[in-house]
């Protein structure tokens, strides 16, 4: 799986989660998994997530560390448990820097308070996946953390590249420990 962070400032509207977005706009081709910063505002017009619809939540960040994964060959199943598991990485990385993390399903909260947003989902070639992160909690339509403004990490790329790393050498080795075994 290639990674790769985006130096330019992106603001993300959930436009980004489709097909190929990555390929089109950063020429990287195949299994992939791309981190930028930016505000993120994402209208209900533009939601994946129906229950988020139903519910009338929108989502809002100042500033937020965003994760985008394009992954082919994989069912929606599949990519649900890949998001799991990049969401536990996150928590395993927080938790190496000293903080509590508790998570639900794809949240991680933070002494009661929303870090994430993730969501999962299928397209007609692949599946896609969005975790984003508060970097600023500031004006969230949640009680919400950063991770700056309350988990002082200042240094949101050398995290980004640390997850996105960890992410690309598990996915590589569960394949790859896939291709080990006898059938019995």
């Amino acid at each position: 799986m290639k990674t790769y962070f985006i130096e330019k400032e992106i603001k993300y509207i959930g436009s980004q989660l489709a097909p190929h977005w990555i390929y089109k706009n950063f020429n990287i081709q195949g299994d992939s998994i791309v981190a930028f910063v930016g505000e993120c505002e994402v209208k209900l017009t533009e939601m994946v997530d129906i229950e988020d619809v139903i519910n009338d939540e929108p989502i809002y960040s100042k500033s937020m560390l965003s994760f985008i994964s394009e992954q082919f060959n994989v069912n929606l199943i599949e990519g649900v448990f890949r998001q799991r598991l990049l969401i536990c990485i996150i928590k395993e990385l927080l938790e190496k820097r000293g903080v509590f993390v508790v998570r639900n399903g794809d949240d991680l909260m933070i002494n009661g308070r929303k870090l994430s947003v993730s969501i999962a989902t299928k397209s007609s070639t692949s599946i896609l996946i969005h975790t984003g992160l508060n970097i600023d909690s500031e004006g969230a339509p949640v009680k919400a953390a950063g991770l700056e403004s309350e988990l002082g990490i200042q240094d949101v790329k050398s995290f980004a590249l640390e997850v996105m790393k960890r992410y690309s050498e598990e996915i590589n080795d569960i394949i790859l420990a896939s291709t080990k075994v006898r059938g019995v």
